[in-house]
């Protein structure tokens, strides 16, 4: 396909042409094709990234890339991801569609497989796509959940497509008023949102759950943690309720720091509190310094 016709933005049915990369290829979203034996769709076993795309550039490009390679060493993939290949593609795929502000979706599967479990020895499938973006809500509500993520479960830790306790945990949680769901761990400790990490503020210090809660090492996380301060600390889910927590917020690559207004119907001292905004504000500094910390 030309290069002219990638970049090209033309209407179509009343919106705009997107493009999508496929196995090495770039083509018009409405022409890519995945099998329906793809195991990523029949058993989610599959692995994704999904990252913040500032001015044209995607951010954090790296720590994504480290993240993703964990991922299939954790889900146990005989061939990897090609992180050369993924990185490429990040980029052809934001040039095609002239994101400016926005995200890239990298899904990477085991490829083809049987109606079941078990593996074929098949070529893995790498998907990337963009998609553009409004701007960011400053506060967000936010559910606990009567389920609790399982710390010590195969998956912990690990960021698959293996998605569904997440879209359930959420769709519960907007049924409730809320804009996220926050997770215990079986051990009754604060963990994680369905797509987000989680800082509070007790007694002036910055505190987000360790890896050992089960949470994701999200890359806004320990972006925050390395550069703007914080500390790993676990503590019981029901601090967040207790009135010993002054403020918090949420952190991902597309929230940023979003600060929290209510835990379920209990109102949070202040939101965003100073300390959220601070952080706030130095992470979009860190963004405008470093396009890839």
């Amino acid at each position: 396909m030309p290069v002219a016709r990638l970049v090209a933005r033309v209407e179509s049915e009343g919106r705009e042409m997107a493009y999508v990369y496929v196995n090495g290829s770039i083509v018009e979203e409405s022409e890519a094709v995945i099998s329906v034996l793809d195991h990523g769709l029949v058993a989610g076993d599959g692995i994704f990234e999904a990252l913040a795309v500032y001015d044209g550039t995607p951010f954090a490009v790296r720590r994504h890339l480290e993240r993703l390679a964990r991922s299939a060493a954790g889900m146990r993939f005989t061939q990897v991801p090609d992180l050369g290949e993924v990185e490429d593609a990040i980029h052809r795929v934001v040039k095609a569609n002239q994101i400016g502000f926005g995200k890239v979706r990298v899904t990477y599967t085991a490829g083809d497989g049987p109606l079941g479990s078990d593996r074929l020895p098949s070529r893995p499938r790498l998907v990337v796509a963009t998609a553009p973006l409004g701007p960011i809500a400053p506060t967000a509500k936010v559910a606990l959940s009567p389920w609790p993520r399982n710390e010590r479960g195969i998956l912990a830790g690990l960021k698959t497509t293996s998605y569904a306790e997440n879209v359930v945990g959420l769709n519960w949680a907007i049924s409730q008023g809320a804009d996220e769901i926050i997770f215990p761990n079986l051990k009754g400790e604060l963990c994680e949102g369905s797509g987000s990490n989680i800082f509070v503020v007790v007694d002036g210090e910055l505190i987000t759950p360790t890896l050992a809660s089960g949470c994701l090492a999200g890359v806004t996380r320990d972006l925050i943690v390395e550069h703007l301060g914080g500390v790993e600390r676990d503590l019981p889910i029901e601090a967040l309720k207790s009135g010993v927590v002054e403020e918090a917020f949420l952190s991902s690559s597309l929230r940023e720091a979003q600060a929290i207004t209510f835990v379920d119907d209990f109102a949070l001292p202040v939101a965003p509190g100073p300390v959220s905004l601070e952080i706030s504000r130095r992470f979009r500094e860190l963004i405008k310094d470093n396009l890839n910390p």
